[in-house]
């Protein structure tokens, strides 16, 4: 008996629908890609539940026959490919054939079209079998409606995320949709709110600040730049604007958005030195290249590609991005930063490196009850100041994942009655920051010789010669100083004489109004103004001043990046950028009060030889090394004499 047979037509199109379609995001792009191939100039997508419920794209496109609609929900059936030439010169979005069969084998899909000049066509599918088909006076175009997604494949809806994940996938999946063509009017709905509107002109940076927001669009600079194979145009940000993910890196193929990691690549470098580390570029890149150089037939999705002369195209970015920056001045406008005072700067970054400062606490005591349960308001707040400052890479030590609540009072527990410096006994008296505790015995006793350059303190102990970073020092102080403070419930705000508005595209303002909550714990209330804009109106007052608004949309950043940031989590990265922040940078000259103040801290430390990021504090030179670069250590005279008798 015969083990081989072919699989039946609806089973294939369900196993061909596990490779395309993944989540209501995948049928948006498939049926939007379908639309923008049949020449649309307008094209709506109205969502319900985050697609699960109910996805509809209306478009004005060219239609499709009567004759041919059945045909088109068949597999592998297509009107982009004819023969094996036209598989290596692509210019559509589709030319599988697989998705309208894909779909309607995982849900309940009704399609409705006309040319414009015949009677039009509607139809039926549920689980990939057709229910009805009927004349439709419809007009020109066509309307998809896939309902009940994944009804009769219940194993897929258990890897569906949250509703607001899956909506902020589509989101993303419109956005980059719209980027590709400008010249393509978008709209999308849901539940009878306008997400995402492109006015549909040609105008790409109209389209980037219908998305980014009209502020970050007015911050990107135009390129564009061609040799004989390739020609670019698009927009690339200044250094100053900046995210901490590359999520914001759009590049387009022949109106195809792709990734690829060489292309990146290429972007990076051609900011060279002028990004911070960890923070990228918003850039909206478009590709135009022979079809023939590209194969989109790599992956089910076609996001992937592999394309002939990577490298020159490669170089070609990397060479026009530089040549647009470089031709900038990129030195930020003084003007936002003239409201504060240098003086009140110079009093806080002395009030900071000041042994006796109040800044300080005089004593740390163990939290009562009452105080821990409080807790999470106040590390809500000073969460809220780091994540909005410049992302800053982390150790594996210093970062710790929790996974659930037990994991999170551990944390605190461990946080709240950790003693910096020496251990003590459990029921010991825990010494004030202000009167150094004895010194760990595996860290030297320094004395303090003088300063370098502004940025190392020289230093010499019983066993040689030291040179510390005081950058790195003052972080590592800080960072258990706020280790320690972060978990104490302080709900003081400081009001802004001008509000902050932000702007972020449909998909991102959906995560953060996922997040309110946290955000609120951490002390940073962010109200809705408009659809995807935010109003911040105050900020807890340990925010540096100056740096406000820099901190806000950096810790918005962090939760966007990370969507499954914990409090407690949220609470390390703010210790660490919180340290960093209010650190002394280098080329600032310290007095000899000051730097002996910083050295007595040092030794108090539970760790003090790394700052947070892993960097080391300070290095050693014993009196052998130095004697040996002297030439102090050497061979006798005499037993030179004897070896040349």
């Amino acid at each position: 008996m015969a083990k081989i047979h072919e699989l039946a037509e609806v089973l294939a199109n369900q196993i061909a629908a596990g490779e395309v379609i993944e989540r209501p995001a995948s049928v948006v792009k498939e049926l939007v890609e379908n639309a923008l191939d049949a020449h649309s100039t307008q094209i709506d997508i109205v969502v319900a539940e985050a697609g699960l419920k109910q996805i509809q794209v209306i478009d004005n496109g060219d239609g499709i026959a009567a004759e041919d609609v059945l045909n088109a929900f068949k597999r592998h059936a297509t009107s982009k490919i004819h023969d094996r030439a036209d598989l290596f010169k692509v210019r559509s979005l589709g030319f599988r054939g697989e998705a309208l069969p894909s779909i309607a084998s995982v849900s309940d899909m009704i399609l409705e079209t006309s040319t414009g000049e015949e009677v039009g066509r509607r139809v039926h599918f549920r689980g990939g079998k057709l229910v009805e088909e009927e004349s439709s006076a419809v007009r020109q175009g066509t309307t998809v409606t896939v309902s009940d997604l994944f009804f009769n494949t219940p194993a897929r809806l258990k890897y569906i995320k949250s509703p607001n994940t899956e909506l902020a996938n589509i989101g993303d999946i419109v956005n980059r949709l719209a980027l590709s063509h400008p010249e393509v009017a978008f709209s999308l709905s849901h539940d009878g709110n306008i997400l995402v509107r492109t006015a549909g002109n040609g105008q790409l940076q109209q389209t980037i600040a219908g998305i980014y927001g009209v502020n970050n669009a007015k911050k990107m600079l135009a390129i564009s730049a061609e040799d004989l194979d390739f020609r670019l145009h698009g927009f690339v940000s200044l250094p100053e604007l900046t995210r901490s993910s590359r999520r914001y890196i759009t590049v387009m193929i022949n109106g195809r958005y792709i990734k690829n990691f060489q292309l990146n690549k290429a972007i990076i470098a051609g900011y060279g030195s002028k990004l911070m580390v960890g923070r990228f570029p918003l850039i909206v890149l478009a590709i135009e290249m022979d079809p023939l150089l590209v194969d989109v037939n790599v992956h089910p999705a076609k996001q992937e590609v592999r394309l002939s002369k990577e490298d020159e195209l490669a170089e070609l970015i990397r060479k026009t991005i530089y040549a647009r920056i470089a031709s900038e001045n990129l030195i930020p406008d003084a003007n936002e930063n003239l409201n504060s005072s240098k003086q009140k700067k110079a009093d806080q970054l002395q009030m900071a490196l000041n042994a006796a400062s109040t800044k300080w606490p005089q004593t740390y005591s163990a939290t009562t009850e009452a105080s821990s349960a409080a807790e999470p308001e106040s590390a809500a707040q000073i969460a809220e100041q780091l994540a909005s400052e410049p992302a800053i890479a982390t150790t594996e030590e210093t970062v710790t994942n929790f996974a659930d609540q037990a994991d999170l009072a551990a944390w605190d527990a461990k946080y709240q009655h950790e003693q910096v410096g020496p251990a003590l006994g459990a029921a010991a008296a825990v010494t004030p920051l202000a009167q150094p505790a004895p010194a760990v015995e595996r860290f030297p006793h320094l004395d303090y010789i003088g300063q370098m350059h502004g940025t190392y303190l020289l230093a010499q102990g019983e066993d040689g010669f030291y040179i510390v970073d005081q950058h790195a020092a003052q972080e590592r102080v800080n960072y258990e100083y706020y280790r320690q403070e972060i978990g104490k419930v302080s709900t003081d705000q400081q009001s802004l004489l001008v509000p902050l508005v932000l702007d972020y595209p449909a998909s991102d303002a959906i995560r953060l109004r996922d997040h309110t909550d946290l955000l609120q714990q951490l002390g940073l209330n962010l109200e809705a103004f408009g659809q995807n804009s935010f109003v911040v109106r105050s900020h807890p007052t340990w925010f540096k001043a100056g740096q406000e608004e820099d901190t806000i949309c950096e810790m918005i950043d962090y939760i966007l990046n990370d969507q499954k940031i914990t409090v407690a989590k949220f609470r390390e990265q703010t210790a660490i950028m919180m340290s960093c922040k209010r650190a002394i940078k280098a080329n600032h000259h310290l007095d000899d009060q000051q730097a002996k103040a910083l050295l007595q801290r040092l030794p108090e430390c539970e760790n003090p030889f790394n700052c947070p990021h892993g960097r080391p504090v300070l290095v050693h030179f014993s009196g052998k090394d130095l004697e040996k670069m002297f030439r102090r250590i050497q061979e006798s005279h005499t037993s030179l004499r004897g070896e040349m008798a």
